[in-house]
């Protein structure tokens, strides 16, 4: 088979390019590489420098098909950021993706996968853990605008018969097992690789947002899921959108706390974790916790690397051999 990777130098699709390379299809990248990073790209595999804004830009590149599915993982992604500057967020995030889908739509294309957030549920009445039939109330800009993507999928099928996969994921984490790629954001934001680096001294010590939250330890909890378990799950949903669209949230279906990350990152590494306590960041739900019971029935699919130090181990081993990122 033949695909095209929007976002293919980033953290989730540059996993999602390797497990597709894996199982011997061909793989081109669409990427503008400003969060991205070429040497995530794997030897040998097409890549073009292009800016989703950039609509015809955009369409020369889906008009090179024909794919047998379009996976769609460029975006801003920063809740934080979000809050911050909302109408870059839903502007930019909107209209990237509007071009994309469009351009599927004018060429041809059959399938679409698209990275969704569970940032969708902000709500103060979401359930543990959240199933797709929980109330949809983004509780950032971000958020937001993956939902407002949803929509225009939704029309999209409707009108043009593009079948899509909105895959609704929690906190993607981890690095590939063999080595060959892992988390590189600049500046890093997520827990894992900032309490990994400090265990490893390259970071002050890592502020932990907010420890008075109604969880068992005071500390926000999270449903992480491994990046090559995710990876997996792209590839298992595109042989279930023949005839129809679906919706699966993605997730482990266990949450574990901000304390419990340190404590995992501490066994892992076998030294003590320097943080302090800072206040809670806007936006930062209490518990994020996904039901993917829809997707395991559906796709056979199953996490492989559901254990929170097999997910911290291999983000620690690609973290320590790759003391400056793709860039060193």
């Amino acid at each position: 088979m033949r695909y095209l990777v929007a976002g293919g130098a980033g953290f989730v699709g540059s996993h999602v390019v390797l497990a597709l390379l894996d199982a011997g299809h061909t793989v081109v990248v669409l990427d503008n590489f400003s969060t991205g990073h070429r040497d995530a790209i794997p030897a040998g595999v097409q890549s073009h420098d292009v800016d989703l804004i950039d609509y015809e830009a955009t369409a020369q590149i889906v008009a090179q098909g024909p794919w047998d599915g379009v996976f769609h993982f460029a975006a801003l992604s920063l809740v934080g950021a979000s809050m911050q500057d909302p109408f870059h967020y839903l502007r930019q995030n909107y209209l990237t993706s509007m071009n994309l889908i469009q351009a599927c739509t004018a060429h041809g294309v059959k399938k679409i996968v698209f990275s969704s957030t569970a940032a969708l549920f902000g709500g103060p009445e979401r359930p543990d853990p959240i199933a797709e039939t929980a109330l949809i109330q983004p509780g950032s800009p971000y958020g937001e605008s993956k939902f407002m993507i949803e929509r225009v999928l939704h029309w999209a099928d409707q009108i043009y018969g593009l079948k899509s996969a909105c895959l609704r994921y929690f906190n993607a984490a981890g690095a590939d097992p063999k080595g060959r790629a892992g988390e590189d954001h600049r500046p890093e934001t997520h827990l894992i690789p900032l309490t990994i680096d400090a265990v490893l001294g390259r970071r002050p010590a890592l502020k932990l947002f907010g420890l008075d939250y109604p969880t068992k330890d005071g500390s926000c909890v999270r449903d992480y899921i491994h990046v090559t378990d995710l990876a997996d799950a792209h590839i298992r949903v595109l042989d279930h959108i023949h005839d129809h669209s679906v919706v699966y949230n993605l997730g482990n279906g266990r949450g574990y706390s901000n304390l419990e990350v340190i404590q995992s990152v501490e066994r892992v590494s076998g030294k003590k974790v320097p943080w302090e306590p800072a206040p809670r960041r806007l936006g930062d739900p209490a518990v994020l916790v996904a039901d993917s019971t829809t997707l395991r029935q559906k796709t056979g699919w199953s996490p492989c690397w559901g254990e929170l130090d097999k997910i911290v181990e291999t983000a620690f081993v690609w973290r320590q051999n790759n003391p400056g990122g793709y860039k060193a």
